[in-house]
Parts: structure tokens; C-alpha cells; sequence
């Protein structure tokens, strides 16, 4: 049919194709970070550790920061014009990630120990303050959590003087209650302040140790913060950064890894054998070294996965297995993927033990980012098959297992930061996400002049598979379905929309028109059932071919 001045009253079948829905596991990720991020305070379903005290790499510190990196990357790729969904959604994890739940083992890692600092003759005073120096583990994830929210919702919210406050008050012991006040601009120079101290290596996670993963997230949030500002500090950021790196023999190994860690007193890096920290670095350095990073990826992915089986699937090795296939490849020069190759090296490392803190997530996120398509999607069909997808109350995650891997090799171990965020944000990533935010972030001024829609969130029991603006269509497309199969109303707004006459859609059939001027936003209210619901507010006189 062609464009005429006058609304049609029905869309053609393949016009919601313009816009790409999420599926129902995409979908069912967020509604799982929403009841997660969402849950009263002190109550974390499906978030435990696999070590008590906040000390583990499935800490919540990671597992709310890789909620809000994965909820990130879906609105600005997937659901560009559902403001209010995602700013009420991050809003939540980060009032999570202030919870003294999250950041209390602070204390007790402030003393230091000889795990890292081997020269250590005795525990450092105490100090309770999470952010003030070292611990970039948790000030780097919540700095990069807040300007995400400033960038990708025009909002300042957290620059107000009192934004982010952290109260320690132990109930049987201390001398009263302290509290820390921080907000974006206090936060950011907090830890440029640690960068500069320790010669802009980075700064430390534990004391004593500089990690190149934990270093990625501030580099990314100063950059956003750049945008919010006008300024370009990270320009001259990184240039010391990747200086400091390079007067020290590089962050890279000889076999492609990266380095475990830097240790500043001892001024030695601790050299790795697993590939998660590089994997998880590489998933977001990805944003300013895109060129390194994907260069480096086939050299750092071979023995870690078995690329080539019968079914489809792609299996994560543990590191022992992975370095003797390494071995066999560099010795004998064996093929990475053959049975008789992965035999062998599974003889070769029986004896080994096995550690693995999170290397199916880690690696998943990674080849999200820069990996190939066939790579996740045999990923994800393994964690389908082998990684027990649990749905509670509309959202799909993965739950805890500890076993590394079953009778057939396949790996099996499970704890919550890859079950609860680095699955999911590899399913919701695009290729190279990291890098096209990095390169195209949302100015200034975005939300005023952006088509939005507004007024709805998860808390409606509404799950949103379609949320975009398209301008050469003239046309917003949302589509909505309630998780459970009720019946819920829902009252979108739809704001900034450019001056004109509007046909309204519901499920492709016309049902009301209505003029917009500067200002005047369409508001209408439907019900929504546990069908796909499609609404399609659309502007008269656009040249297009419907």
C-alpha cells in the first residue's frame, strides 16, 4: 500500500518487522534483574556466594553491576525508547549496590593480609569509608553504574551533593555512626586521585593489588562523565594509563593472558593460567582498544573452548584442561577441537585443581562483545542444555551448582554472577556494544528532543519486547505481554514526539488520531494480557511504503 496523506486503517503484517522484539528469555533476564533489584532491603533472592563476607567474585558488588551493565546495553541497543522502564530498573540496582550489605566487608579488607601483600609484617588500622582510597572493586562498578544513568537518561540525579551516602553504624561495637557522602563529581575524583597516587597504573582492588579487569569500568565512566560535562579527561587518562602499563612490560603475558595482577610494593606482576580475568577485561576494554582486544581474542580463546561439537553446543574448559590442550597444541602441534586432543589433555590435567570463580560468564560477556554469532549462540545453547534455566516469577536465571563439570566433560558449575548478570548480559548485548556506546554516547540534551515513551515500568507486571523510535518510519513501536498471563492496564506516554497528525495502532488496527504541537505528548491506556500486545503510534504524511 502507498503512503498517502491519510492514516491507513490497518498496518501491513511486516510492519512491527522494522523494530526487533526481545525473546522471552531476553525478556525474561529483565524481569529477573527487576525482582532482584527489587526485593526489601537486606532480602537477596538467588544471590548468594559461594563464600560468605562479600569476599568472592560472585559477590553482590558484581552481580548488581553486571545487572545494570547488561539492563544498559539493552535499552541503548535493543529498547532505545523506553526511558522509564530502564531508569526506574537501574535506579533500583543501584539503590542495592548502597546497601552496607554490599560494601561493608570494606572494613575488614582494608587491614590488608599476606594473600597479596607477602611482605605484610602486620594488618593495616582499619578504615570503613568503601570509596576513599583502594577498593576500585566497588567504587569503579558504582561510579560507572551512575553515569550510565547520566548518560543514558540525561539526568544528574546523582551529582546532588548528598547522592550516594554510606552510613557504617555496627550495632554492638565502634564509637557511633560514620557516615561517608559522595556524589558522580566527589566519586570520580576519589579515585583519579588513587590513579595518580599509584603512578596511573590503576588503582587497587585489595590492597596492594592493581587488577586490569577492575580498572575497565571507571575508564569507561570517566568517558560518560565527559559527555556530561564537556570536558575530555580521559583522553589524558588513558594515555598515562596505557603509559604506566607499558613502563612495566605490558598487562600482556607471553601465551596472550593478561597479567593476574600488579602487586605495587613488590612492583611485579603476578602472571594467570585461567582466561576469565582476561576474558572479562577484554568484554570491556573492548570500548577504547577495540583494535588490541579483537586481535588478541582467537590467540586468547584457543583450548578455553571446545568450538567444533556434534550438537551445536560450545563447552568452557577449566583452566588445567585448557592448558594442557595449550601444551598439546604448542608441542605437538595438536588440532584444539579433536577428541584424541581433548583426551589426552584431560589425562594430562586430572591431577590439577580445578579453580573457577566465574570463567562461563566471564568467557560468555567476552564473546558477546567480540567473539562471532555461531560462538554465543553455542554458548547459550549449552547453558540451555546443561546449566539448569530456572524461571521464578517471570524472570530466567541460572542456579547455583557446584559441580565443575558432569561424566561427559560438559561444564556444569554455576554460581550467581554468571546465573544472575553475565549470562544474561551476554544474551542481551549486541557485537561490539561496549565499543559503539564507548564511540556514540547519548549527548546532553538527548531527552529533550529524543521520541520516548514514558509512564511504565517492570513494577506493572508488564514485560516490553519492542521499544523503539523509528524516524524514517515516523513511527514509535512498542510491544508489551504481562509475564504471568494477567490482565494489567498500562498508561504509556509518548513524549517528544515531532509536530504533526498521529494515528494510534493497537495490533495493527487504527483506533483513535490525534494532532501533536510543541509539548503535547499521546497518552493512552490498554490492558495487557499474556499475548503480545503491539501498539504503533505513527505520523501522517511521512514518505514511506507501508
Amino acid at each position: 500500500m502507498s503512503a498517502s496523506s491519510n492514516l491507513p486503517k490497518t498496518l501491513p503484517p511486516d510492519f512491527l518487522d522494522h523494530a526487533e522484539p526481545l525473546s522471552a528469555a531476553q525478556a525474561g533476564h529483565l524481569r529477573h534483574f527487576h525482582n532482584l533489584a527489587t526485593a526489601p532491603l537486606g532480602v537477596w533472592p538467588h544471590m548468594g556466594s559461594q563464600i560468605p563476607g562479600e569476599e568472592w567474585f560472585d559477590s553482590l558488588r558484581y552481580q548488581l553491576a553486571t545487572m545494570a551493565y547488561a539492563a544498559s546495553v539493552a535499552h541503548y541497543h535493543r529498547l532505545p525508547a523506553l526511558r522509564s522502564v530502564f531508569k526506574s530498573l537501574l535506579e533500583s540496582l543501584i539503590t542495592k549496590m548502597l546497601d552496607k550489605e554490599v560494601w561493608g566487608y570494606w572494613y575488614l579488607t582494608s587491614q590488608s593480609g599476606i594473600l597479596l601483600d607477602p611482605d605484610l609484617k602486620e594488618l593495616r588500622k582499619p578504615w570503613a569509608d568503601p570509596v576513599v582510597t583502594e577498593n576500585i572493586m566497588y567504587s569503579g562498578h558504582l561510579l560507572l553504574m551512575i553515569s550510565l544513568h547520566a548518560m543514558l537518561f540525561d539526568d544528574d540525579k546523582y551529582d546532588a551533593p548528598d547522592a550516594l551516602v554510606f552510613k557504617w553504624a555496627p550495632v554492638f561495637w565502634g564509637m557511633g555512626p560514620e557516615t561517608f557522602t559522595y556524589n558522580r563529581t566527589t566519586l570520580q575524583k576519589a579515585i583519579l586521585k588513587e590513579m595518580e597516587r599509584e603512578n596511573w597504573i590503576g588503582v587497587c582492588c585489595e590492597p596492594n593489588a592493581v587488577f586490569v579487569v577492575c580498572n575497565q569500568f571507571p575508564l569507561i565512566a570517566i568517558r560518560y562523565n565527559d559527555i556530561r560535562t564537556g570536558t575530555n579527561l580521559i583522553e589524558g587518562v588513558l594515555e598515562k594509563y596505557t603509559a604506566a602499563w607499558d613502563a612495566k612490560n605490558g598487562y600482556l603475558q607471553d601465551d596472550g593472558l593478561f597479567v593476574h595482577c600488579f602487586q605495587v610494593k613488590q612492583r611485579q606482576r603476578i602472571p594467570e593460567r585461567s582466561l576469565s580475568f582476561t576474558a572479562w577485561a577484554c568484554a570491556f576494554m573492548n570500548s577504547w582498544n577495540s583494535e588490541e582486544v579483537h586481535a588478541l581474542y582467537p590467540r586468547q580463546a584457543v583450548g578455553f573452548m571446545n568450538t567444533k561439537p556434534h550438537d551445536g553446543r560450545v563447552n568452557v574448559h577449566s583452566a588445567p584442561l585448557a592448558q594442557a590442550i595449550r601444551t598439546l597444541i604448542r608441542e605437538e602441534d595438536a588440532d584444539p577441537n579433536a577428541p584424541a586432543t581433548l583426551s589426552k589433555a584431560r589425562e594430562m590435567s586430572k591431577d590439577v585443581p580445578k579453580f573457577f570463580p566465574a570463567e562461563f560468564g566471564y568467557v560468555s560477556q567476552w564473546v558477546s562483545e567480540v567473539g562471532d554469532a555461531a560462538t554465543l549462540k553455542g554458548l547459550m545453547l549449552h547453558a540451555d542444555t546443561h546449566l539448569k534455566p530456572t524461571w521464578d516469577k517471570g524472570g530466567l536465571f541460572y542456579p547455583r551448582n557446584d559441580e565443575l563439570e558432569d561424566a561427559e566433560g560438559n561444564w556444569t558449575a554455576m554460581q550467581a554472577y554468571t546465573g544472575n548478570g553475565a549470562i544474561p548480559y551476554a544474551r542481551l548485548n549486541v557485537h561490539d556494544g561496549q565499543k559503539i556506546m564507548w564511540e556514540k554516547p547519548w549527548p546532553r540534551g538527548h531527552s529533550l528532543v529524543a521520541p520516548y515513551v514514558d509512564g511504565v515500568d517492570l513494577s506493572s507486571g508488564v514485560d516490553f519486547l519492542r521499544g523503539k523510535w523509528d524516524a524514517g518510519l515516523g513511527a514509535m513501536i512498542v510491544t508489551l505481554k504481562t509475564w504471568d498471563g494477567s490482565s494489567q492496564p498500562v498508561s504509556p506516554i509518548f513524549r517528544n514526539l515531532p509536530e504533526g497528525k498521529y494515528g494510534v495502532y493497537i495490533n495493527r488496527t487504527l483506533t483513535k488520531t490525534q494532532s501533536v504541537t510543541a509539548g503535547d505528548n499521546i497518552i493512552i491506556t490498554v490492558d495487557v494480557e499474556g499475548r503480545d500486545l503491539d501498539i504503533v503510534v505513527l505520523k501522517e504524511n511521512i514518505k514511506r511504503q507501508l
